[in-house]
Protein backbone atom coordinates (compact mmCIF):
# COMPACT_ATOMS: atom_id res chain seq x y z
CA UNK A 1 0.00 0.00 0.00
CA UNK A 2 1.50 3.21 -1.17
CA UNK A 3 1.60 6.21 1.81
CA UNK A 4 1.83 9.64 2.09
CA UNK A 5 3.73 11.65 4.57
CA UNK A 6 2.29 14.77 6.31
CA UNK A 7 5.45 16.97 8.01
CA UNK A 8 5.59 20.08 10.59
CA UNK A 9 8.46 21.81 10.81
CA UNK A 10 9.22 24.23 14.58
CA UNK A 11 11.72 26.00 13.41
CA UNK A 12 13.99 28.04 16.58
CA UNK A 13 15.37 31.15 15.43
CA UNK A 14 18.07 33.24 17.98
CA UNK A 15 17.31 37.02 17.07
CA UNK A 16 20.18 39.26 16.53
CA UNK A 17 20.14 41.78 19.55
CA UNK A 18 23.23 43.37 21.46
CA UNK A 19 20.96 42.28 24.83
CA UNK A 20 18.82 39.22 25.73
CA UNK A 21 15.31 39.08 25.77
CA UNK A 22 14.03 40.54 29.38
CA UNK A 23 17.61 41.94 30.91
CA UNK A 24 19.79 44.25 29.63
CA UNK A 25 23.16 41.46 30.04
CA UNK A 26 24.75 40.74 27.06
CA UNK A 27 23.53 38.07 23.92
CA UNK A 28 26.58 36.61 22.62
CA UNK A 29 28.71 33.25 21.42
CA UNK A 30 32.01 31.49 22.68
CA UNK A 31 32.65 33.56 25.41
CA UNK A 32 33.55 31.58 28.54
CA UNK A 33 30.97 29.80 30.12
CA UNK A 34 28.26 31.58 32.69
CA UNK A 35 29.86 35.36 32.30
CA UNK A 36 26.48 36.52 30.32
CA UNK A 37 24.40 36.21 33.37
CA UNK A 38 22.69 38.12 35.29
CA UNK A 39 19.75 38.14 38.66
CA UNK A 40 17.46 37.92 35.67
CA UNK A 41 18.92 35.00 33.37
CA UNK A 42 19.50 33.37 36.91
CA UNK A 43 16.18 33.94 38.50
CA UNK A 44 17.34 35.10 41.43
CA UNK A 45 14.76 36.16 44.01
CA UNK A 46 12.78 39.92 43.26
CA UNK A 47 15.02 39.83 39.87
CA UNK A 48 12.01 41.54 37.25
CA UNK A 49 12.06 40.73 33.17
CA UNK A 50 11.74 43.77 31.13
CA UNK A 51 11.28 43.35 27.44
CA UNK A 52 13.72 43.80 24.94
CA UNK A 53 12.34 45.88 22.16
CA UNK A 54 14.54 45.49 19.37
CA UNK A 55 13.53 41.74 19.57
CA UNK A 56 10.33 43.11 19.23
CA UNK A 57 10.67 44.84 16.21
CA UNK A 58 12.24 42.26 14.31
CA UNK A 59 9.65 39.61 15.15
CA UNK A 60 7.17 42.14 13.66
CA UNK A 61 9.44 42.50 10.66
CA UNK A 62 9.72 38.60 9.67
CA UNK A 63 5.74 39.03 9.99
CA UNK A 64 5.11 41.42 7.36
CA UNK A 65 8.18 39.73 5.42
CA UNK A 66 6.49 36.44 5.72
CA UNK A 67 2.59 37.96 4.97
CA UNK A 68 1.15 36.76 8.54
CA UNK A 69 -1.61 38.68 10.56
CA UNK A 70 0.21 41.42 13.40
CA UNK A 71 -2.17 40.44 16.47
CA UNK A 72 -3.28 43.89 17.91
CA UNK A 73 -2.29 42.51 21.11
CA UNK A 74 -0.34 39.72 22.03
CA UNK A 75 0.62 38.67 25.95
CA UNK A 76 3.41 36.62 27.35
CA UNK A 77 2.60 33.19 29.29
CA UNK A 78 4.67 30.69 31.54
CA UNK A 79 5.51 27.45 29.93
CA UNK A 80 6.07 25.24 32.97
CA UNK A 81 8.53 22.37 33.39
CA UNK A 82 11.72 21.61 35.50
CA UNK A 83 14.86 21.26 33.73
CA UNK A 84 18.41 21.42 34.57
CA UNK A 85 18.63 24.34 31.66
CA UNK A 86 15.82 26.33 32.67
CA UNK A 87 16.69 28.33 36.09
CA UNK A 88 13.36 29.68 36.67
CA UNK A 89 12.00 26.16 35.95
CA UNK A 90 9.72 27.86 33.71
CA UNK A 91 9.87 29.48 30.14
CA UNK A 92 8.15 33.00 29.57
CA UNK A 93 6.67 32.13 25.73
CA UNK A 94 3.72 32.64 23.98
CA UNK A 95 0.58 30.17 23.72
CA UNK A 96 -2.77 31.79 23.08
CA UNK A 97 -2.36 35.02 21.27
CA UNK A 98 1.12 34.34 19.62
CA UNK A 99 2.62 37.88 17.78
CA UNK A 100 2.07 36.85 14.26
CA UNK A 101 -0.48 34.35 12.48
CA UNK A 102 -0.20 32.61 9.58
CA UNK A 103 1.49 33.71 6.56
CA UNK A 104 3.74 31.58 3.96
CA UNK A 105 7.14 30.75 3.07
CA UNK A 106 8.06 30.51 -0.51
CA UNK A 107 10.36 27.26 -1.61
CA UNK A 108 12.15 26.01 -4.83
CA UNK A 109 12.07 22.55 -5.27
CA UNK A 110 15.04 20.81 -6.98
CA UNK A 111 14.48 21.28 -10.69
CA UNK A 112 15.09 18.21 -13.77
CA UNK A 113 18.75 19.38 -13.61
CA UNK A 114 20.58 21.99 -11.85
CA UNK A 115 20.25 24.63 -14.73
CA UNK A 116 16.57 24.62 -15.00
CA UNK A 117 13.91 26.34 -12.50
CA UNK A 118 12.22 24.06 -10.18
CA UNK A 119 8.44 24.03 -9.01
CA UNK A 120 8.21 26.66 -6.31
CA UNK A 121 5.20 26.37 -3.72
CA UNK A 122 3.92 28.65 -0.64
CA UNK A 123 3.79 26.37 2.54
CA UNK A 124 1.17 28.22 5.26
CA UNK A 125 2.72 28.95 8.70
CA UNK A 126 0.72 28.59 11.65
CA UNK A 127 2.59 30.73 14.13
CA UNK A 128 5.29 32.53 15.18
CA UNK A 129 5.71 33.95 18.54
CA UNK A 130 8.76 35.32 20.45
CA UNK A 131 10.39 33.84 24.04
CA UNK A 132 13.48 33.13 25.52
CA UNK A 133 16.75 30.50 24.95
CA UNK A 134 17.07 28.25 27.44
CA UNK A 135 20.87 27.14 28.51
CA UNK A 136 22.63 25.06 27.33
CA UNK A 137 23.89 21.08 28.92
CA UNK A 138 27.51 19.93 28.07
CA UNK A 139 27.99 16.03 28.88
CA UNK A 140 31.55 14.36 29.70
CA UNK A 141 31.25 10.87 30.82
CA UNK A 142 28.72 10.64 33.62
CA UNK A 143 28.67 14.61 34.52
CA UNK A 144 26.94 17.70 33.00
CA UNK A 145 27.78 20.94 33.18
CA UNK A 146 25.74 23.30 32.78
CA UNK A 147 26.12 27.05 30.76
CA UNK A 148 23.71 29.79 31.11
CA UNK A 149 25.37 32.33 28.60
CA UNK A 150 22.16 31.13 26.03
CA UNK A 151 19.83 31.46 28.50
CA UNK A 152 17.23 34.20 28.07
CA UNK A 153 18.29 35.04 24.41
CA UNK A 154 15.34 36.10 21.94
CA UNK A 155 14.37 33.31 20.67
CA UNK A 156 11.50 33.09 17.78
CA UNK A 157 9.84 29.94 16.90
CA UNK A 158 8.24 29.47 13.90
CA UNK A 159 5.54 27.11 13.76
CA UNK A 160 4.31 25.44 9.96
CA UNK A 161 1.22 23.94 8.92
CA UNK A 162 1.39 20.20 8.29
CA UNK A 163 1.55 20.82 4.68
CA UNK A 164 5.05 19.81 3.85
CA UNK A 165 5.09 15.96 2.12
CA UNK A 166 8.63 15.20 2.00
CA UNK A 167 12.22 14.95 3.27
CA UNK A 168 13.12 16.96 0.01
CA UNK A 169 10.52 20.11 0.88
CA UNK A 170 11.41 19.81 4.42
CA UNK A 171 15.09 20.31 3.16
CA UNK A 172 14.16 23.30 0.59
CA UNK A 173 11.56 24.88 3.42
CA UNK A 174 14.48 25.54 5.94
CA UNK A 175 16.79 26.54 3.47
CA UNK A 176 14.12 29.54 2.15
CA UNK A 177 13.80 30.06 5.73
CA UNK A 178 16.97 30.98 6.47
CA UNK A 179 18.00 32.86 3.84
CA UNK A 180 14.84 35.56 4.52
CA UNK A 181 15.91 35.74 8.02
CA UNK A 182 19.40 36.53 6.61
CA UNK A 183 18.18 39.11 4.41
CA UNK A 184 16.07 40.54 6.98
CA UNK A 185 18.52 41.01 9.47
CA UNK A 186 16.99 38.83 11.88
CA UNK A 187 19.74 36.42 12.56
CA UNK A 188 22.84 34.89 11.09
CA UNK A 189 21.11 31.79 11.27
CA UNK A 190 24.49 29.40 12.35
CA UNK A 191 23.33 26.41 13.02
CA UNK A 192 26.90 25.36 14.34
CA UNK A 193 26.06 28.26 16.95
CA UNK A 194 22.54 26.87 17.52
CA UNK A 195 21.25 30.04 16.09
CA UNK A 196 18.91 27.87 13.98
CA UNK A 197 17.11 24.68 15.34
CA UNK A 198 14.93 23.04 13.83
CA UNK A 199 12.42 19.85 15.39
CA UNK A 200 10.38 17.72 12.59
CA UNK A 201 6.94 16.49 13.32
CA UNK A 202 6.49 13.20 10.96
CA UNK A 203 3.24 10.65 10.20
CA UNK A 204 2.66 8.57 7.53
CA UNK A 205 -1.15 7.93 6.30
CA UNK A 206 -2.72 5.78 3.60
CA UNK A 207 -2.30 8.13 0.10
CA UNK A 208 -5.69 9.95 -0.84
CA UNK A 209 -6.37 9.49 2.99
CA UNK A 210 -7.32 13.05 4.86
CA UNK A 211 -7.22 11.48 8.67
CA UNK A 212 -4.00 12.61 10.37
CA UNK A 213 -1.45 9.38 11.51
CA UNK A 214 0.12 9.10 15.01
CA UNK A 215 2.57 12.15 14.75
CA UNK A 216 6.69 11.36 16.08
CA UNK A 217 8.94 14.56 16.76
CA UNK A 218 12.39 14.38 15.79
CA UNK A 219 14.40 16.47 18.21
CA UNK A 220 18.55 17.37 17.64
CA UNK A 221 18.68 18.12 14.19
CA UNK A 222 22.21 19.96 13.80
CA UNK A 223 21.89 20.58 10.03
CA UNK A 224 19.74 21.33 7.19
CA UNK A 225 20.72 18.00 5.43
CA UNK A 226 20.32 16.22 8.80
CA UNK A 227 16.42 17.22 9.30
CA UNK A 228 16.28 16.09 5.43
CA UNK A 229 17.75 12.50 6.15
CA UNK A 230 16.17 12.78 9.82
CA UNK A 231 13.04 12.76 8.19
CA UNK A 232 13.50 10.66 5.12
CA UNK A 233 14.82 7.93 7.70
CA UNK A 234 11.92 8.30 9.83
CA UNK A 235 9.02 8.09 7.12
CA UNK A 236 10.98 4.55 6.00
CA UNK A 237 10.70 3.78 9.63
CA UNK A 238 7.31 4.64 10.58
CA UNK A 239 6.03 2.54 6.86
CA UNK A 240 8.28 -0.66 8.17
CA UNK A 241 6.28 -0.57 11.66
CA UNK A 242 2.93 -0.24 9.76
CA UNK A 243 3.44 -2.74 7.37
CA UNK A 244 4.88 -5.46 10.59
CA UNK A 245 1.51 -4.86 11.62
CA UNK A 246 2.74 -2.66 14.16
CA UNK A 247 1.55 0.44 15.78
CA UNK A 248 3.07 4.40 15.44
CA UNK A 249 3.20 5.82 18.98
CA UNK A 250 3.15 9.76 19.58
CA UNK A 251 6.88 10.09 21.40
CA UNK A 252 9.89 12.25 20.61
CA UNK A 253 12.98 10.56 18.66
CA UNK A 254 16.45 11.29 18.39
CA UNK A 255 17.77 11.32 15.02
CA UNK A 256 21.92 10.62 14.95
CA UNK A 257 22.78 12.20 11.64
CA UNK A 258 26.37 10.51 11.81
CA UNK A 259 24.94 7.12 11.69
CA UNK A 260 21.65 7.58 10.27
CA UNK A 261 19.48 6.26 13.11
CA UNK A 262 17.44 7.69 15.91
CA UNK A 263 16.04 6.30 19.29
CA UNK A 264 13.15 7.30 21.27
CA UNK A 265 13.61 9.59 24.04
CA UNK A 266 10.59 10.06 25.45
CA UNK A 267 6.86 10.42 25.11
CA UNK A 268 5.45 13.75 23.73
CA UNK A 269 4.08 16.18 26.13
CA UNK A 270 0.84 17.69 25.22
CA UNK A 271 0.06 21.19 25.53
CA UNK A 272 -1.81 21.03 28.90
CA UNK A 273 1.25 19.21 30.40
CA UNK A 274 3.24 22.61 30.70
CA UNK A 275 -0.14 24.50 32.76
CA UNK A 276 0.76 27.50 30.26
CA UNK A 277 -0.55 30.82 32.39
CA UNK A 278 -0.49 34.50 31.67
CA UNK A 279 2.97 35.74 32.80
CA UNK A 280 2.08 38.17 35.74
CA UNK A 281 5.58 40.09 34.99
CA UNK A 282 5.05 41.19 31.97
CA UNK A 283 2.41 43.78 30.28
CA UNK A 284 0.72 42.89 27.04
CA UNK A 285 2.13 44.16 24.11
CA UNK A 286 -0.22 46.76 21.64
CA UNK A 287 1.22 46.56 17.40
CA UNK A 288 -0.21 49.50 16.19
CA UNK A 289 -0.81 50.45 12.48
CA UNK A 290 2.26 53.01 12.95
CA UNK A 291 4.45 50.66 14.47
CA UNK A 292 3.76 48.24 11.86
CA UNK A 293 4.28 50.54 8.84
CA UNK A 294 7.94 51.66 10.60
CA UNK A 295 8.98 48.51 10.60
CA UNK A 296 7.66 47.73 6.81
CA UNK A 297 9.46 50.48 5.39
CA UNK A 298 12.73 48.92 6.69
CA UNK A 299 11.75 45.34 4.98
CA UNK A 300 13.84 43.99 2.12
CA UNK A 301 13.18 42.75 -1.34
CA UNK A 302 12.45 38.78 -0.72
CA UNK A 303 15.17 36.27 -2.51
CA UNK A 304 12.50 35.36 -4.69
CA UNK A 305 10.72 38.38 -5.46
CA UNK A 306 14.51 39.59 -6.28
CA UNK A 307 15.26 36.24 -8.59
CA UNK A 308 12.08 37.53 -10.64
CA UNK A 309 13.23 41.08 -10.87
CA UNK A 310 16.60 39.70 -12.06
CA UNK A 311 14.99 37.55 -14.66
CA UNK A 312 12.69 40.57 -16.20
CA UNK A 313 15.32 43.63 -15.60
CA UNK A 314 18.50 42.02 -16.37
CA UNK A 315 17.54 38.98 -18.65
CA UNK A 316 19.78 36.37 -16.19
CA UNK A 317 19.51 33.10 -16.78
CA UNK A 318 18.60 30.86 -14.06
CA UNK A 319 22.31 29.59 -13.52
CA UNK A 320 23.13 33.23 -12.57
CA UNK A 321 20.20 34.45 -10.74
CA UNK A 322 20.39 30.96 -8.79
CA UNK A 323 23.70 31.73 -7.19
CA UNK A 324 22.96 35.26 -6.80
CA UNK A 325 20.11 35.67 -4.95
CA UNK A 326 20.62 33.67 -1.81
CA UNK A 327 23.21 36.20 -0.78
CA UNK A 328 21.52 39.82 -0.47
CA UNK A 329 25.45 41.46 -0.30
CA UNK A 330 26.24 39.57 -3.56
CA UNK A 331 22.93 40.62 -5.08
CA UNK A 332 23.54 44.50 -4.06
CA UNK A 333 27.49 43.87 -5.63
CA UNK A 334 26.06 42.69 -8.97
CA UNK A 335 23.36 45.16 -8.97
CA UNK A 336 25.87 48.05 -8.60
CA UNK A 337 28.65 45.97 -11.29
CA UNK A 338 25.82 45.89 -13.66
CA UNK A 339 24.37 49.27 -13.59
CA UNK A 340 28.19 50.61 -13.82
CA UNK A 341 29.47 48.23 -16.75
CA UNK A 342 25.84 48.96 -18.67
CA UNK A 343 26.39 44.68 -19.25
CA UNK A 344 24.76 42.86 -16.39
CA UNK A 345 24.76 39.41 -17.84
CA UNK A 346 28.51 40.01 -18.40
CA UNK A 347 28.76 41.43 -14.98
CA UNK A 348 26.84 38.38 -13.35
CA UNK A 349 29.33 35.91 -15.22
CA UNK A 350 32.16 37.17 -14.15
CA UNK A 351 30.53 37.40 -10.30
CA UNK A 352 28.60 33.99 -10.30
CA UNK A 353 31.93 31.87 -11.92
CA UNK A 354 35.24 33.80 -11.26
CA UNK A 355 34.66 35.81 -8.43
CA UNK A 356 32.60 33.24 -6.30
CA UNK A 357 35.95 30.90 -6.81
CA UNK A 358 38.39 33.02 -5.74
CA UNK A 359 36.60 34.05 -3.06
CA UNK A 360 36.72 30.28 -2.18
CA UNK A 361 39.87 29.67 -2.96
CA UNK A 362 41.69 32.64 -0.86
CA UNK A 363 38.58 31.97 2.37
CA UNK A 364 38.16 35.58 1.53
CA UNK A 365 34.47 37.25 2.69
CA UNK A 366 32.67 39.44 -0.06
CA UNK A 367 32.99 42.33 2.47
CA UNK A 368 37.20 42.11 2.69
CA UNK A 369 37.18 41.67 -1.06
CA UNK A 370 39.59 43.82 -2.72
CA UNK A 371 38.12 42.98 -5.97
CA UNK A 372 35.04 45.64 -5.72
CA UNK A 373 32.50 46.29 -8.39
CA UNK A 374 34.12 48.77 -10.10
CA UNK A 375 37.06 46.62 -11.44
CA UNK A 376 34.13 44.24 -12.35
CA UNK A 377 32.56 46.90 -14.39
CA UNK A 378 36.01 47.96 -15.85
CA UNK A 379 36.63 44.65 -16.95
CA UNK A 380 33.29 44.25 -18.57
CA UNK A 381 33.78 47.49 -20.34
CA UNK A 382 37.58 46.60 -21.61
CA UNK A 383 36.72 43.43 -22.85
CA UNK A 384 33.34 44.97 -24.51
CA UNK A 385 35.19 47.56 -26.22
CA UNK A 386 37.56 45.11 -27.62
CA UNK A 387 40.50 46.79 -25.82
CA UNK A 388 41.60 43.34 -24.50
CA UNK A 389 40.39 39.59 -25.27
CA UNK A 390 38.40 37.26 -22.91
CA UNK A 391 40.99 35.04 -22.43
CA UNK A 392 43.55 38.08 -21.39
CA UNK A 393 40.52 39.58 -19.06
CA UNK A 394 40.61 35.89 -17.24
CA UNK A 395 44.51 35.50 -17.09
CA UNK A 396 44.67 38.62 -15.37
CA UNK A 397 41.44 38.16 -13.12
CA UNK A 398 43.04 36.34 -10.28
CA UNK A 399 45.83 39.34 -9.94
CA UNK A 400 43.24 41.99 -9.97
CA UNK A 401 41.39 40.24 -7.24
CA UNK A 402 44.63 39.63 -5.13
CA UNK A 403 46.21 43.71 -5.22
CA UNK A 404 42.89 45.38 -6.22
CA UNK A 405 44.38 47.18 -8.65
CA UNK A 406 42.43 48.93 -11.18
CA UNK A 407 41.68 46.64 -14.77
CA UNK A 408 42.36 50.19 -17.19
CA UNK A 409 45.62 50.39 -14.93
CA UNK A 410 46.88 47.26 -14.62
CA UNK A 411 46.63 46.48 -18.40
CA UNK A 412 48.06 50.04 -19.42
CA UNK A 413 51.08 48.71 -17.29
CA UNK A 414 51.89 45.54 -18.36
CA UNK A 415 51.01 46.36 -22.19
CA UNK A 416 47.82 43.79 -22.61
CA UNK A 417 45.47 46.09 -25.35
CA UNK A 418 44.84 43.90 -28.28
CA UNK A 419 46.63 44.68 -31.26
CA UNK A 420 44.14 46.31 -34.11
CA UNK A 421 46.79 46.87 -36.04
CA UNK A 422 45.31 45.56 -39.40
CA UNK A 423 48.85 45.31 -41.18
CA UNK A 424 50.15 43.31 -37.95
CA UNK A 425 46.98 40.94 -37.80
CA UNK A 426 47.42 40.34 -41.61
CA UNK A 427 50.70 38.95 -41.57
CA UNK A 428 49.98 37.39 -38.74
CA UNK A 429 46.77 35.73 -40.32
CA UNK A 430 49.03 34.99 -43.63
CA UNK A 431 51.09 32.83 -41.47
CA UNK A 432 48.18 31.09 -39.63
CA UNK A 433 47.09 29.81 -43.13
CA UNK A 434 50.68 28.82 -44.64
CA UNK A 435 51.18 26.74 -41.45
CA UNK A 436 47.83 25.08 -41.32
CA UNK A 437 46.96 23.95 -44.73
CA UNK A 438 44.46 20.84 -44.29
CA UNK A 439 42.77 23.07 -41.80
CA UNK A 440 42.38 25.29 -45.12
CA UNK A 441 41.17 22.98 -47.11
CA UNK A 442 38.99 21.46 -44.43
CA UNK A 443 37.52 25.07 -44.05
CA UNK A 444 36.64 25.40 -47.76
CA UNK A 445 35.39 22.41 -47.70
CA UNK A 446 32.46 22.98 -45.79
CA UNK A 447 33.67 22.45 -41.72
CA UNK A 448 33.64 26.18 -40.00
CA UNK A 449 35.20 24.64 -37.52
CA UNK A 450 38.32 24.40 -39.07
CA UNK A 451 39.06 27.89 -38.57
CA UNK A 452 39.41 27.35 -34.90
CA UNK A 453 43.08 26.30 -35.26
CA UNK A 454 44.09 29.40 -37.79
CA UNK A 455 43.01 31.60 -35.15
CA UNK A 456 44.70 29.57 -32.59
CA UNK A 457 48.11 30.42 -34.00
CA UNK A 458 47.39 33.63 -34.53
CA UNK A 459 46.45 33.83 -30.97
CA UNK A 460 49.53 32.18 -29.80
CA UNK A 461 52.04 34.46 -32.22
CA UNK A 462 50.69 37.30 -31.05
CA UNK A 463 50.95 36.21 -26.97
CA UNK A 464 47.03 36.54 -26.95
CA UNK A 465 46.58 39.82 -27.98
CA UNK A 466 45.23 40.08 -31.39
CA UNK A 467 42.13 41.11 -31.77
CA UNK A 468 39.89 38.14 -32.26
CA UNK A 469 36.80 39.55 -34.23
CA UNK A 470 39.41 41.40 -36.51
CA UNK A 471 41.65 38.30 -36.58
CA UNK A 472 38.00 36.05 -37.83
CA UNK A 473 37.57 39.12 -40.52
CA UNK A 474 40.88 39.05 -42.08
CA UNK A 475 40.95 35.16 -42.04
CA UNK A 476 37.88 34.39 -44.19
CA UNK A 477 38.78 37.39 -46.14
CA UNK A 478 41.85 35.87 -46.94
CA UNK A 479 40.61 31.64 -47.26
CA UNK A 480 37.98 33.65 -49.51
CA UNK A 481 40.74 34.65 -52.05
CA UNK A 482 41.87 32.14 -54.76
CA UNK A 483 45.00 32.38 -54.01
CA UNK A 484 44.46 31.30 -50.13
CA UNK A 485 46.75 28.27 -48.99
CA UNK A 486 49.03 28.33 -51.58
CA UNK A 487 53.02 29.31 -50.51
CA UNK A 488 53.33 33.21 -51.02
Amino acid sequence: MPYEAVIGLEVHVQVKTRSKMFTRVAAGYGESPNTLTDPVVLALPGALPVMNKTALDRIVKVGLMLGCEIAPVCKWDRKNYFYPDSPKNYQISQYDQPICQGGTVEIELPGPSRNIMGEHLRIPLTRIHLEEDVGKLNHAGRESLIDFNRAGTPLMEIVSEAALRSAEEAFAYLTALRTVMVYGGISDCDMEKGQLRCDANVSIRPAGATELGTKVELKNLNSISFVRDGIAHEIKRQIAVVESGGTIVQETRDYDGQTGTSQSLRSKEMAHDYRYFPDPDLMPVKVDEEWKARIRAGCPELPFDKQRRFFAEYQLPYTITAVLTPDRDLCDYFEEAAKSSGQPQAAGNWIANDLLRELAAGKVALADCKMRPAHIAGLVRLVEAGVISNNIAKEVFVELFQTGEMPEAMVGRKGLKQSTDVGELDQWCGAAIAANPKSVTDFKAGKENAINAMKGFVMKQSKGKANPRLVDEILRAKLRAPSAGRMQ
